[in-house]
């Protein structure tokens, strides 16, 4: 069967008042099955758990999203055993095979995008656009990774050697445990997933508190196409529950991480401890957090970077890894470009994310508002307050004015912790050569973006400006699968690439294998 080369899923523009009706109707479908209860699946079976937590709908905090199982200990050592028997299986099931579970769950995903992103709305407050491109970003992952699996399974060169056949495979790992962020509680899950699916590790799922409906819309469509029972299980509850029993079970042979730089170190510090009976040195792929800064140049296109700038401070309420938290503009344009800012800024409309006329929805849940509205307190005596700040709709859900704080030092707690919320620091550099300087100083390399006309200083931030995601004269956040592989430096994470061609090497080993011929 010839395979298209690999496109990626285009937006949706719901200025199409067709598209728009579309997105209502899902909305409405999709509200009829707020509320129920959901079960843990391991092995295929659907069990209980002795306690329940509920998700909640962070645009209208009354609203419950659904009931889940706090999965214990044993649940997990239930969830690992039944993926390892499944590995014994699955690992040999052809390539193809595996590709077409995921070239089918991304067929069915595309037909029902409205549905996954209504999902998106409700369970973690994404406006329209931002779910669309999070369910984008999922059915990418699995076109991406369907496609990789098979380049993976075909022949690899090696040097000839005479009176040798010589070659290397690729093989699978064992039992991986995915543990995704609520952030994009669908498309890294998705891609995390279905790159150790597609690789032919088994899996142990461990969403987000306050993403585990949109885990279970995963799990449910990946059985529906034919994957096996035990090759996915899915466990929820909180992490302090159950994710050091996960991270340091013995037969867990990978992690795949994705979230906060404290929780990924622990990971990172459990899994590197042996446990009795364990056979291997685990493998840790953690994408964790970022302090990411926009420069903005002298001869810079003004309103093109302060448009760029906004959109990524403010896309999804800044609660990305790669949202820029840091602007820092050249003094000779650092006037105009902040009053520019604060133009933009004051225009966005906060409000619910079912709302089609929302720019901004709520932050994720109750302790993240209480955190950014602090460091936006702590902002106010760091720097000057420009825009923003303060609590949008107090009666409803978790909704914070986008904040401006302008005159930011760069040893400022609010330039160099991550607040993962709508606060933008703005910095003043005297030249390039002191932008570059304050760019790289933070303990994280994740994302940049710099914006000039000189030639001369694109070369040189390419070379300088040590981030894992350089952009050019574009916003520093929206990575395509494929055209953007995705991940950071130093305390960002482990410099994996997420949707690169390189990164289902991350879950697999290599065999080499040759073999004497003889006449």
């Amino acid at each position: 069967m010839s395979i298209p080369g690999f496109l990626n899923e285009s937006s949706t523009d719901f200025s199409i008042p067709q598209h728009r009706d579309d997105m209502e109707r899902a909305l409405r479908t999709v509200a009829l099955q707020l509320g129920r209860a959901y079960r843990l699946l391991i092995d295929g079976k659907a069990l209980t758990a002795d306690k329940t937590f509920q998700s909640i709908n962070p645009s209208r905090k009354s609203q419950v999203i659904g009931e889940f199982p706090c999965a214990d200990v044993e649940h997990v050592d239930q969830a690992v055993r039944a993926a390892e028997r499944a590995f014994a299986a699955w690992s040999r099931v052809p390539a193809a095979e595996r590709a077409r579970i995921l070239f089918e769950s991304a067929s069915e995903m595309r037909k029902r995008k409205n549905e996954f992103s209504a999902w998106l709305v409700n369970e973690v407050g994404k406006t329209w656009r931002e779910a669309d491109a999070d369910t984008n970003e999922a059915i990418d992952f699995l076109e991406f990774y369907a496609r990789e699996g098979l380049r993976y399974d075909g022949t690899h060169a090696v040097t000839p050697v005479a009176g040798e056949r010589n070659g290397i495979v690729y093989i699978p790992l064992g039992v991986c445990a995915v543990i995704p962020p609520w952030n994009f509680p669908l498309a890294i899950l998705v891609g995390m997933t279905s790159a150790a699916i597609v690789s032919g590790n088994t899996v142990v799922l461990k969403p987000s508190s306050d993403a585990p409906a949109i885990a279970n819309r995963f799990a449910e469509l990946m059985f529906s196409i034919g994957l096996p029972p035990g090759v996915l299980n899915l466990v929820t509850g909180a992490g302090s529950d159950i994710g050091d029993a996960l991270v340091s079970h013995p037969r867990v042979r990978l992690l795949s991480f994705t979230g906060s730089k404290a929780v990924g170190l622990r990971i990172n510090e459990l899994a590197a401890r042996p446990q009795p009976a364990q056979r291997w040195i685990k493998r840790v792929i953690a994408e964790m957090g970022g302090k990411d800064a926009i420069i903005v140049d002298r001869d810079a296109d003004i309103d093109l970077a302060a448009s760029g700038v906004v959109a990524s401070a403010f896309g999804y309420q800044g609660q990305k890894c790669s949202a820029c938290s840091r602007a820092v503009v050249d003094r000779a344009i650092y006037a105009e470009f902040v009053e520019k800012l604060q133009s933009l800024t004051d225009a966005l409309r906060v409000g619910p994310a079912d709302d089609y006329e929302s720019d901004l929805g709520p932050v994720i849940n109750e302790r993240a508002m209480s955190t950014i509205l602090d460091y936006i307190e702590i902002g106010r005596r760091e720097g000057r307050l420009v825009s923003g700040g303060g609590d949008a709709l107090p009666d409803s859900g978790y909704f914070i004015r986008p904040a401006l704080i302008a005159d930011v030092d760069s040893d400022a707690r609010i330039a160099q912790e991550e607040i993962f919320g709508p606060v933008l620091a703005i910095m003043k550099a005297r030249d390039f050569d002191q932008a570059l300087t304050l760019a790289n100083d933070t303990e994280y390399g994740l994302t940049g973006a710099v914006y000039t006309s000189d030639a001369d200083k694109i070369e040189r931030a390419k070379r300088e400006f040590h981030v894992g995601n350089l952009y050019i004269n574009r916003k520093c956040t929206g990575a395509l699968v494929g055209a953007h592989p995705f991940g950071g430096f130093n305390m960002s994470g482990t410099c994996s690439k997420a949707g690169g061609r390189d990164y289902l090497l991350l879950y697999t080993q290599a065999k080499s294998i040759a073999e004497k011929i003889i006449d």
